[in-house]
Order: C-alpha cells, then sequence, then structure tokens
C-alpha cells in the first residue's frame, strides 16, 4: 500500500509540443494577471499549445467550464481556486483522458495538503503542471437523497460529512471567511458545538449488516489531513480504494477531552514516529474508525451535509462510494 508521500510516477506527462493545458479559475480568489505571466513561461518552455481559459461563476463553480475545457481538447485542467473549485473540476475530470492539476489558494487546499503538493507557490504549482507525472488517486461519488425526495450525484476528494462540521460550514459568514479565513470559523464552530441534537442514523458498509448508531458528527475521509496538520483519520490514504469513517460520539466534557487528546497530539504527534506509536492508549468510545469501500447511510430526520468544505443543503439518506485511481493528478516530477 502506498503512502501519502509515495508518488506513482509511472504515467509521464504529455510529450512536450503535443500538450493543451486549460485554467479553469475562481476569480474572486486568484491574481489572474501573476497566473497568466506564470502560465506563458512555462508553456513557451515546453512547447505546448495556447492555453485556454475558463472563467468559474456563482451558477458554475466549476463544471461547466471544465466540461468546455475538456471538450475543447485540454490535456492538463489546471484548477485554480479553492477547495469547491477543485472539487468540482475533479468532479468532471473523472473518467475523462485529461489529468488535473492543482494552483491551490483560499483557506483550506485540502487536497494540495494530503499530496503534499507545496501550498502558495504559483510558480511552482505552474511548473508541475506542465513538467510533472501523472498520479492515480481515488475519487468518491456519492448521491445525496434530500428532504424534497430529489436525488443529487456529486464527487468528492477529501471528505463528507454530517453533524458538526456541516453545521460549522452553514453557521459561517462566507463574507467573513474571505475577509479573515479560517478564524471566521471560530464562532460557527461555538454554534455547532451548543447544539445538542444528535444524529440518528443506520448505516451499512461494504452490502453488509445494518447498525443503527446515534453520533454527534460522522467524517467520510478519502483523506485524513485537515488545515493546521490535524490529522483526523489517521488510516486514510488516497490511493487505496478505501474510506475511513469515523463517528464522534461524546457524552460530554470529558468526551470532548478525550477526542481532542487522540486526534490532535496522538494522532498529530505520537502516531509521527515508532517509539510515539509505542505510546499511544486503546481507542477510546467517544471516537469510532470503521473503513470500506461504499456506505449507506439513512438519516431519522433531515440533516446538514458537506462535501471537502462546501454545504450541499440538507440530506436524508446517502450513498457514498470509491472510485479507486479514477483521477489523474499533476505531481512533480522526481
Amino acid at each position: 500500500m502506498s503512502s501519502l508521500t509515495d508518488v506513482d510516477a509511472t504515467t509521464s506527462n504529455t510529450d512536450a509540443g503535443t500538450g493543451v493545458a486549460a485554467v479553469v479559475y475562481n476569480p474572486i480568489k486568484v491574481d489572474l494577471d501573476a497566473i497568466k505571466r506564470a502560465v506563458a513561461a512555462e508553456q513557451a518552455q515546453a512547447g505546448w499549445g495556447e492555453t485556454l481559459w475558463f472563467e468559474t461563476s456563482k451558477e458554475d463553480p466549476g463544471q461547466g467550464a471544465a466540461q468546455q475545457a475538456i471538450d475543447a481538447g485540454a490535456t492538463v485542467v489546471i484548477a485554480a481556486g479553492g477547495d469547491g473549485t477543485v472539487r468540482a473540476v475533479a468532479e468532471v475530470v473523472h473518467g475523462s483522458s485529461a489529468a488535473l492539476a492543482l494552483l491551490p489558494s483560499g483557506t483550506g487546499n485540502l487536497l494540495a495538503r494530503n499530496l503534499n503538493l507545496a501550498l502558495d507557490n504559483l510558480e511552482h504549482s505552474i511548473h508541475t503542471a506542465f513538467t510533472g507525472v501523472d498520479r492515480p488517486i481515488d475519487i468518491a461519488r456519492i448521491d445525496i437523497r434530500h428532504e424534497d425526495n430529489r436525488v443529487s450525484k456529486h464527487a468528492f476528494l477529501v471528505m463528507a460529512g454530517l453533524g458538526l462540521d456541516a453545521k460549522m460550514l452553514a453557521s459561517t459568514n462566507d463574507e467573513l471567511k474571505a475577509r479573515i479565513g479560517w478564524l471566521a470559523y471560530v464562532g460557527a464552530i461555538i454554534t455547532a458545538l451548543r447544539d445538542k441534537n444528535q444524529l440518528r442514523m443506520k448505516y451499512s458498509l461494504d452490502g453488509g449488516s445494518t447498525k443503527s448508531v446515534r453520533a454527534h458528527t460522522m467524517i467520510v475521509g478519502n483523506t485524513g489531513l485537515l488545515t493546521a496538520n490535524v490529522l483526523l483519520l489517521p488510516e486514510a490514504v488516497i490511493d487505496d480504494g478505501q474510506f475511513e469513517i469515523v463517528m464522534l460520539r461524546p457524552e460530554g466534557f470529558l468526551s470532548w477531552v478525550q477526542i481532542l487528546v487522540k486526534v490532535l497530539w496522538e494522532n498529530g504527534v505520537l502516531r509521527r514516529t515508532p517509539l510515539g506509536r509505542r505510546m499511544m492508549s486503546k481507542e477510546v468510545e467517544a471516537l469510532n474508525y470503521v473503513k470500506g469501500t461504499e456506505v449507506v447511510v439513512k438519516l431519522s430526520h433531515p440533516e446538514e451535509i458537506e462535501l471537502d468544505g462546501d454545504g450541499f443543503g440538507t440530506a436524508t439518506a446517502f450513498k457514498a462510494r470509491v472510485d479507486a485511481g479514477g483521477l489523474r493528478v499533476r505531481v512533480p516530477r522526481e
């Protein structure tokens, strides 16, 4: 099994002179002039065709623009924006002959973090898009049944969540988030923690028996690393063909302390060294982990749901599954 730091460099980039890059960009989150200068330099050096440009909008967060890019013959689609832009572009690039390249911006950059890609380094990211290699990673597909019985179909790359994180995102002021980044979540976290409502749900894993559970939060993870180097899902590997799923079931203040110690100290510090791993405590009841390739969840009442940090309204049920190696992402050449 490969780790997050391993790179499968067996697939090379398109031969020089035959590639065509497309940039799908969120105009609110990027410096377009700077990107165009960096692209022009790398395009000329690689001998590629003229780069294509597509802007996202509130109505089209990236899917339509990515489809236009692929229809126009792009061999590499560069997603320039936050986690929402990356997720939307990947949803379309997945299953095509094109590769996805990342030009991360915004507060999260979760996929880039989990692939150990450079953050806030425009020149390096664009250089990788034109000269890197393609790494196959897993992509998750999810069908969400909403309160009106409508079913919507999406993809996600990092995590899908019910409970604390979804409620936190629903309570976050977007204007404040744009100004001060992750600090905007502080008030939303406090609001979400005050919510005593529990998730009441039934779930089945990989077609197995149905289990009933009450939980404060449920996270279905394709990757495990969050912002600030918080390792929420320690066994979630982006190319192992499986989810890691965690259910938070705190019963009061001490349970929250146990969760914080496990996630911040043990997962974040001790797990990183052989000696530290020997010092780790046993699993705690407030934090339950399971792994699988497909999960079906039915909720007793509608709950907020998020995908890769974006809210997707309320869900009464969902089915998520892993498409192993279903997306090729451009990473630096060794």
